[in-house]
């Protein structure tokens, strides 16, 4: 009978020794928790790991366990070689001259008896030193951000494995452990721990505090629609191992920066509402991050605040500007709402309950804004039926 995705994924990470852990840029809670909690799980086990995430950090994940193991480079094999046949002729010299006027490096080679020809010679690229890639919460590979862009070729020459929750996943890996109905990444990892672990063994305090929070945060402390039993189930089973609640709400939920405040106040006060339409929406210039003295990372808890503040509406959405693209955060208010829908009229993706879009375009958002809402007043149009 053939394994499961699960059960495969379990026996390759078991038999890898050397695993590259990876997920997508500008993680949030459920990205940051699954991959340093793999780091450190993996560790335990005498495994060599590395941890790469690209982009910001948000301050108020800073108080994380296990951070400084991260890293936004990994020391990739990119050598290549040149072979050459000596079972015919032996070399007697090497060496190789410059030629910078021409862009060339001229390699020269002097046989001892005979010569050379172009049939000895052989071109290849030396093998990578992982062998095992691991994804974690990240529906594509693009979105993996500089480390996919420049390395991608180890993408597809080393087994991958891909870990995620979310609907728009593209199953890109060799396997995809895909799990809709999980309500975040670590809480799929709880179930890959113990079966690497032989039980409870890798369940340290620090790992169960990185595991509660991706689950703290992909359920807005369990006061979102996408909470479920089982959720439930297993975050009182990571509080019993040592993983430290209260920690995880006073750093993300109770603690909030002056810059964060000053952000908040500048978007909240261009909300619309497009009552009819059942939906708000709001955006971020570039200007309100430098006024404010804050960064995209802390734009996220204003969703989570207008999710939690106005009743009647299916979902909020935040349009800010990243360097010269648009980005656009969703949140879904009831279950019943597919926000993923609407982040792919965009190229975007996610889950039902949380998803995101990225345009490029050099134009600030006051001028996209008005383009994107009309795709989704139609959107609501024709699935209201109004």
């Amino acid at each position: 009978m053939e394994l499961s995705p699960k059960q495969q994924a379990i026996e390759l990470v078991k038999k890898s020794q050397n695993i590259l852990l990876i997920t997508h840029k500008n993680p949030d809670g459920d990205a940051l928790g699954s991959i340093l909690a793999l780091h450190k799980s993996l560790e335990i086990l005498g495994k060599n790991v590395i941890a790469i995430t690209c982009g910001q950090v948000a301050e108020s994940f800073k108080f994380l366990p296990n951070l400084a193991s991260l890293e936004k480079q990994a020391n990739v094999n990119n050598d290549f070689i040149i072979s050459l046949n000596t079972s015919r002729v032996q070399v007697e010299k090497l060496g190789y001259k410059q030629k910078p006027d021409e862009n060339k490096m001229h390699i020269v080679i002097t046989a001892k008896d005979g010569r050379f020809t172009q049939e000895d010679v052989f071109f290849e690229k030396a093998k990578t030193q992982f062998d095992l890639i691991i994804v974690l919460d990240s529906p594509d590979l693009e979105r993996l951000g500089d480390f996919y862009d420049e390395n991608t070729e180890i993408f597809y020459e080393v087994p991958l494995v891909n870990i995620d929750h979310h609907s728009s996943n593209d199953y890109f890996g060799k396997i995809n452990w895909v799990d809709l109905a999980a309500t975040s990444t670590c809480e799929i990892l709880v179930a890959l721990l113990e079966a690497l672990g032989g039980g409870n063994q890798l369940f340290t305090e620090d790992v169960a505090t990185l595991l509660l929070t991706g689950i703290i945060t992909d359920t807005g402390s369990f006061q979102n629609s996408t909470t479920t039993p089982k959720s439930l189930t297993v975050a009182a089973q990571l509080v019993a191992f040592g993983g430290r609640q209260q920690e995880i709400i006073i750093n993300l939920f109770k603690t909030k920066s002056l810059s964060t405040l000053k952000l908040w106040g500048r978007i909240l006060s261009k909300i619309q509402n497009e009552d009819r339409l059942k939906f708000v929406w709001t955006t971020a210039t570039k200007n309100d991050l430098e006024e404010s003295a804050a960064n995209y990372t802390e734009i996220g808890g204003v969703i989570d605040e207008l999710i939690k503040s106005i009743p009647g509406i299916d979902f909020v959405l935040v349009i800010s500007e990243r360097n010269s693209s648009i980005h656009g955060s969703l949140r879904a208010v009831r279950k019943n709402i597919d926000v993923s829908a609407i982040a792919s009229l965009f190229g975007g993706g996610g889950h039902s309950q949380a998803a995101a879009f990225e345009i490029k375009d050099n134009r600030g958002v006051n001028e996209v804004a008005p383009e994107i809402i009309s795709r989704i007043r139609t959107f609501q149009r024709n699935r209201l039926q109004i």
